[in-house]
């Protein structure tokens, strides 16, 4: 083993969902949408100019950053796009995140968090969800180097207010608080609205949930324009073009059909409260999720038990081997047919 190896950056990696290969599957467990995007993304597919990708693509991405700041009735400068909410909030980890003070973030929560704090050498400390999941406010009191959390919360689905999310940014008026709603859609208010009232707030959304395009991986970023600034000039720094044309073209479209979008997040909510009580009646317990999935755990049979037979019966959730959360299973929303059939299995498995 060469010299070369003490200098290697080595990191606990994110590991993502499984993406099975095998077909006629029920696929629960990576929380996309069930559902098809926008009929005009198919459209302007079919009818792109392919003879454009032998250029590169604008690396100021206005066309969508113009699409978004309309959707959102914002300025474009107030806008910054990404390849998928991760690589925007990588961006703001190099940014904003170089503090010496550790940032703050829940001990659940989104696993890409402390991998991020990890590769950029970022401190951090996490703390605690309460007995029943939720974000304790009073903990981000306390001095730091940033707050990032999800609104609501991954894996556990548990919505914040919008008042006690406004009580933590009002605690921390003097580091960047960041708040995650890649699935806000499905339930609550967000926090975009005070982006005018904290120039320390970034809102991180993306189109991978309730807008059907995690294959094409567009985040974005809402902030004022010195935040939306910095993070361009370190964009640029480290990779001018990270959204091609077709993300950029496709993107634009999906934004602009409100009427589907709304119809989509309503079909999921309607089948997530659905599946909520038939698993409620199965003994099943979960908080109050307002997200496209539901985080439960059984009265009496084991989370792995479950996620394995429900893996070899070819429907696939999520199972975390992790201290709290190892007997809980997290459920992405899918197709009315879909949740049914999980629905039977179960039925059929508990009796």
């Amino acid at each position: 083993m060469g010299n070369w190896e003490a200098n290697v950056r080595k990191v606990v990696p994110y590991v993502p969902g499984e993406q099975p290969a095998e077909q006629n599957i029920i696929k629960l467990n990576t929380n996309e949408n069930p559902y098809p995007p926008a009929p005009g993304v198919a459209e302007a597919l079919r009818e792109m100019n392919i003879g454009k990708l032998r250029k590169y693509p604008d690396p100021t991405c206005k066309i969508l950053v113009d699409a978004i700041a309309e959707n959102y009735g914002l300025n474009a400068n107030q806008i910054f796009v990404g390849v998928g909410s991760d690589d925007v909030l990588a961006m703001i980890y190099m940014t904003f995140f170089n503090s010496k003070e550790p940032i703050l973030f829940p001990d659940i929560t989104y696993s890409f968090y402390d991998v991020w704090a990890d590769v950029f050498r970022v401190p951090y400390e996490t703390k605690p969800l309460d007995e029943n999941f939720c974000i304790v406010k009073e903990d981000y009191y306390g001095k730091n180097g940033g707050v990032i959390f999800p609104n609501p919360n991954a894996p556990t689905g548990i919505y914040m207010e919008l008042s006690e999310v406004e009580d933590i940014i009002a605690h921390n008026q003097d580091v960047i608080v960041v708040v995650d709603e890649a699935y806000i859609d499905f339930g609550g208010a967000s926090a975009v609205p005070l982006i005018e009232k904290y120039d320390n707030l970034l809102v991180v959304q993306t189109f991978s949930k309730s807008r059907s395009m995690a294959g094409m991986r567009i985040g974005f970023a809402i902030g004022n324009e010195k935040l939306i600034k910095y993070l361009n000039d370190v964009k640029y720094s480290f990779n001018s073009y990270t959204m091609d044309e077709t993300a950029l073209v496709l993107g634009v479209e999906a934004i602009k059909d409100k009427a589907y979008f709304e119809e989509k997040c309503e079909m999921i909510i309607a089948t997530r409260e659905w599946t909520k009580a038939e698993l409620k009646r199965l003994g099943f317990s979960f908080g109050d999720s307002k997200s496209n999935f539901i985080f439960a755990t059984h009265e009496r049979i084991p989370a792995k038990e479950l996620f394995e037979a429900l893996k070899e019966a070819g429907i696939y959730v999520r199972y975390f081997s992790k201290p709290r959360i190892d007997n809980y299973l997290r459920i992405s929303i899918g197709t009315d047919g879909e949740m049914f059939k999980l629905i039977q299995f179960l039925e059929n498995y508990i009796k």
